[in-house]
């Protein structure tokens, strides 16, 4: 049987093409990952505060493949609504699934504790409004947001396009403006990272963080599966 170690479940937007093909490169052996989507086609505002009249019905359908934990699957979805909106969206998961949620905003909260970054440079493929309503999302939370700097791209499919160069160029250029950081963090579970984030780091001489090495993460922290950052 799949999933003999630990069963993932997984929400995204609907238009991801990102986050599972990066999960399945890197589940251990004995983890399987099993996924729903809701419905979202641009990453502004006023689609991704929809995002939770959908979230039961997600959760539910999880809970049928008895999943061991449940991610949810969206950087700008979870820190949307300000500092506590990602531990509320946990609560509401843990309620309807009866096992443990992770938000990818949350897990990149800790993550950055690990790595021990206070001031903080941000790079993301998002527009400046997704962009404003991060910075206050980490300032709530105690970071220094030195830098964050975006793509300027609302179309989730153009994200999912996006080669992981361009989120190698960006960091790059983001730190380069403010070399006084602690480390950075490259948003989104729809802009593909796995691969730059150990050249960029060592490239930078910093921590390098990304959403979907964040959820991963702490996925499989939560579900009792020791692994690094």
């Amino acid at each position: 049987m799949y999933g003999w170690r630990l069963r993932i479940g997984l929400i995204i937007p609907s238009s991801n093409t990102t986050m599972e093909p990066e999960f399945y490169q890197h589940l251990p052996q004995g983890v399987s990952l099993h996924t729903a989507r809701i419905t979202i086609i641009n990453a502004v505002p006023e689609e991704l505060s929809k995002m939770p009249e959908e979230l039961d019905g997600c959760v539910k359908l999880l809970k049928t493949a008895r999943v061991d934990v449940v991610v949810f699957g969206c950087t700008s979805g979870s820190f949307l609504m300000g500092k506590g909106y990602d531990r509320e969206l946990e609560a509401r998961i843990e309620k309807v699934a009866g096992v443990p949620a992770v938000t990818t905003s949350h897990a990149v909260l800790e993550a950055l504790k690990v790595k021990e970054v206070q001031k903080l440079a941000v790079a993301t493929p998002y527009i400046d409004e997704i962009n404003e309503k991060e910075a206050k999302f980490f300032s709530d939370y105690g970071f220094t947001v030195e830098i964050i700097r975006g793509l300027n791209i609302a179309d989730n499919l153009q994200i999912g396009r996006c080669d992981p160069s361009d989120a190698y160029k960006l960091g790059l250029e983001v730190v380069r403006e403010k070399p006084n950081v602690d480390g950075l963090f490259i948003s989104c579970t729809n802009f593909r990272t796995f691969e730059i984030i150990e050249p960029l780091s060592r490239d930078i001489g910093k921590p390098v963080v990304s959403s979907n090495q964040t959820s991963l993460w702490m996925a499989l922290k939560t579900g009792g599966i020791s692994s690094s950052l």
